[in-house]
């Protein structure tokens, strides 16, 4: 093979190469009224990428996203966004986040956010939530595969 083809070939032959997924955008509304009743996130559970960054979303007033502690990848800040307004959760980490709207926590406004492979499912497991919170973050924990 001449080195022209061999150049040419090996150019060709890099395009073959898988490169990295691109980060992805993914929204999450925060509302008074959902497909899962009253005081909710759409979607409630969340599968996504390490690098992908979720953007929570007031689709109605009255609300505010905040992880909630000791259901977040070791390392990672605890993240609170202000009321009526979007806060930006970047997934630098593999794991999984839990979400919480403060005002209606006790009504169980909870999200989970699962980011790669779910390092501390145990520890986001032994989290204890109040009442209705829990009830609804049991089958969102049910879903981390």
């Amino acid at each position: 093979m001449r080195f022209p083809q061999l150049v040419l070939a090996a150019v060709v032959g890099a395009g073959f190469v898988a490169a990295p997924a691109a980060a992805k955008d993914i929204t999450v509304q925060m509302k008074n009224m959902g497909k899962d009743g009253m005081m909710v996130f759409e979607p409630a559970f969340v599968k996504a990428a390490v690098g992908d960054t979720v953007h929570f979303v007031p689709t109605d007033k009255s609300h505010n996203a905040e992880t909630i502690e000791g259901m977040m990848p070791e390392g990672v800040a605890h993240t609170v966004g202000g009321m009526n307004q979007e806060m930006t959760l970047k997934l630098d980490k593999p794991g999984v986040y839990g979400i919480k709207c403060k005002p209606h926590y006790s009504m169980g406004m909870v999200a989970l956010v699962q980011a790669g492979k779910p390092a501390n499912i145990a520890a986001a497991k032994t989290v204890k939530l109040p009442g209705l919170a829990a009830k609804r973050m049991t089958p969102l924990l049910a879903q981390v595969k």
